[in-house]
This record gives C-alpha cells, structure tokens and sequence, in this order.
C-alpha cells in the first residue's frame, strides 16, 4: 500500500508541475513573444504615451465631441471592467424600460440633428456590459453630433468612421465594427481635443 501510495504522490506532483508550472510558463512565454500586445491586454496609449484604456474593454465617453458606447451593466456605475457582467433584466422589466425610456430621451436631446432612428445598440447593453465596438451605423447616427461639437463638418468626422471600420474576422465571422476608443483618438488627432 505505500508503495502504491509513493507512486500515486510521484504522479500527482509531476503532474503538479507540469500542468500547473511548466505549461502555463511555456504558454506564458510564447504569447509573450509572438503577440506581445495582446498578451498584455491589448493597451491603447494616446499620442502622450500614456495608457487610455484597451482595445477590448469599452469606457464611458459622456462628452458630446465622442461618440458614445453601448450602455454598460457592469458593476453600480457601468462600466466597470471587475464586474463585467449584463443586468439580466428580462425583456418584461420595468427596471429596463425605464432605463431604455431614459436613454432614448437623452440619445434624442443630445442629437436633435438627427431625425433617423437612434440604433438600438446605443438602447441595448451588450452581454458583457464591456463591448468596446459600434456597428458602423451606431457609429454615423452619432456623427452629426460629435462634428457640431467639434466645429467640422460633419462629412470629416464620417470619414473619420469610415476610416476605423474593422471587417468581418477572417473575412466571414462577425459583423463590420468601429473600436469607439480608437476612434475618439483618432477624433483627437485629426481635430485636437475638445
């Protein structure tokens, strides 16, 4: 019985190290080398060098002269890349109406230049509550806003957009998309901050 027992602990420790050491390290250590950036969290610096956020987590953005994101449901404030997570609301909550209610109402006062249809992607909270992107037409609805607020014409700030569209992921997964923080940077760039 010991004997069985010796080899029993030789096996789990080895298997100890192996899965528990020298794999990680080894996956570590090649995600490190072949895609650095991402295996450090995909950070986005601005032209001061400075870290503004990451590719992969969208941030609040209240100022007229950015575009805005999806709603967040993330942690009590949204937002909050420690508790990502959606409400949960069904779509019988009156919580969520009136929180959709709400935020059409503010959509419609902040853009009172467009007669479109606000997108409901800027209604609806993505599953993560983090989504950092914008369908290229959540992206134009809120073109004539952000170009008034930063006295351009508001064909430059589409063009801007058009710029910042990603395609579909290898040519056939996803839908074509706008990184909402990459493109107020970009906003930044061409025109100066507000």
């Amino acid at each position: 019985m010991l004997r069985t027992l010796a080899t029993a602990l030789r096996v789990a420790c080895f298997t100890l190290l192996l899965t528990g050491v020298a794999y990680p390290l080894l996956v570590t250590g090649l995600a490190q080398l072949f895609f650095h950036g991402k295996a450090n969290g995909s950070l986005v610096k601005d032209d001061r060098g400075q870290v503004v956020g990451s590719e992969l987590i969208g941030q609040q953005f209240s100022h007229p002269a950015y575009f805005q994101p999806r709603p967040s449901a993330a942690g009590d404030t949204g937002y909050d890349a420690t508790a990502s997570g959606g409400s949960n609301y069904g779509s019988t909550s009156q919580k969520l109406r009136d929180r959709v209610i709400s935020d059409l109402d503010r959509l419609q006062k902040e853009n009172p230049e467009v007669a479109a249809q606000v997108p409901s992607e800027l209604l609806t909270a993505s599953a993560s509550g983090l989504d950092p992107h914008l369908s290229p037409a959540g992206a134009r609805w809120q073109a004539p806003r952000v170009a008034k607020a930063r006295g351009v014409a508001p064909e430059r700030v589409e063009a801007v957009v058009r710029t910042y569209i990603e395609g579909r992921d290898l040519g056939l997964l996803g839908e074509p998309r706008v990184n909402v923080l990459l493109l107020n940077l970009a906003l930044d760039r061409q025109f100066g901050r507000p």
